[in-house]
């Protein structure tokens, strides 16, 4: 048992340095954990310093506040133009939003006429049309509610929703697109890296020195396995700590120990996904072709664009097979709402679980791949 041991520890460590004098895969592993993340919540899908006119037709104090309203960082400074200029405006990609007032509007909600005021958009700027248009009816209907309120003459409601966000108080998209991005990243990598240094060694021809020593086909499966491992946990450790918690001041808070110790057993399920792929090619292009479309769906099919309640029931059950969406489960539980151990026990035995049927299998392909059937 020792001997084996001693065996893996080593074909581990020549995983590492081979890792060590590729530079281009070398330079990837720090991207994708630092550049990667960062760029990806700069270009999160929300409102920010937008192109904003107004046509103010009634010149009412009303109407004041509500351009008033309309402030950094969402929306740049607000400029008046007249009812003649909106088609140029927009036709020139000079304003997304132009907001136009209509005359008498503040004398008409004062008499409960119910005017409406036109926000025209610039749709062809799809990232910020839609939550644009959407924040920009909630700066309005709130300046019109203070300002009746403040005539005296808003209208009591009769019931009142007290709304309490929790884990994400101000809502910010940041949060969750930085970690769901590292999940993304060490799905990636995990599925990548071991597969590629063992078609690499099938390429260049130097599995044939491992297929003639004293090695068993499991000894050399799992070396592979905890050298990339490593790499990606080592890059999990950084990320967390000096860019989602360090640059971008994410406050998680949960136990960052058993994110990681789930981020384990979901690497060895992820290896194990990518060692059966590997099998059943003969180049690296050729993986990364099969590797999409694996990885595809099991990022599109894990909740993290898609609730799978809002998923058609065929798709709901083919989620079931993928790891991915149990893992994002417990990082969310784990990082966001303090789950416990006990909260997120049912994903990480069902991470376990698919990671040793996969392993199982991959050590069966693997040994038929190779003629290294009864080693």
């Amino acid at each position: 048992m020792m001997e084996s041991l001693r065996r893996v520890f080593y074909l581990g460590v020549k995983e590492l340095i081979s890792l060590r004098y590729d530079p281009v895969l070398f330079l990837f592993v720090i991207y994708a954990f630092s550049i990667d993340i960062v760029t990806s919540v700069d270009q999160a899908i929300h409102v920010q310093n937008a192109a904003i006119a107004i046509v103010d037709e009634d010149r009412s104090p009303l109407s004041a506040r509500i351009e008033g309203a309309f402030f950094p960082p969402e929306f740049q400074t607000p400029v008046l133009i007249s009812p003649q200029e909106v088609n140029t405006a927009l036709n020139s990609g000079r304003f997304t939003f132009v907001v136009d007032i209509p005359p008498d509007f503040q004398s008409d909600i004062l008499t409960s006429r119910q005017p409406e005021i036109q926000v025209n958009i610039d749709a062809t700027a799809v990232a910020q049309a839609f939550s644009g248009s959407i924040y920009i009816q909630q700066i309005i209907e709130g300046e019109v509610t203070r300002y009746l309120g403040a005539e005296g003459k808003s209208p009591p409601l009769p019931v009142r929703a007290a709304a309490r966000v929790k884990y994400n108080q101000n809502m910010e998209s940041e949060w969750f697109l930085s970690v769901v991005e590292l999940l993304l990243m060490v799905t990636i990598l995990t599925m990548m890296l071991p597969a590629a240094a063992l078609i690499r060694e099938q390429e260049h021809g130097t599995i044939g020195h491992l297929l003639v020593m004293p090695l068993r086909s499991v000894e050399i499966m799992l070396a592979k396995v905890w050298a990339n491992a490593l790499v990606v946990q080592l890059g999990c450790v950084l990320c967390i700590y000096f860019v989602v918690r360090g640059y971008l001041n994410v406050p998680l808070a949960g136990s960052i120990p058993l994110f990681l110790f789930g981020t384990m057993i979901y690497q060895f399920t992820a290896t194990a996904i990518g060692m059966v792929l590997a099998t059943m090619v003969r180049t690296v292009p050729q993986y990364v072709l099969l590797s999409l479309l694996i990885i595809a769906p099991m990022i599109f099919l894990s909740g993290v664009f898609t609730p799978a309640e809002s998923m058609p029931p065929v798709l709901t059950q083919m989620m079931t097979l993928s790891p991915l969406r149990y893992y994002v489960d417990f990082a969310m539980a784990v990082l966001f709402r303090d789950a416990g151990p006990v909260g997120v026990l049912r994903e990480l035995l069902i991470m376990a679980g698919i990671g040793a049927a996969f392993f199982i299998l991959a050590l069966i392909r693997f040994r038929t791949h190779f003629g290294l059937v009864g080693k």
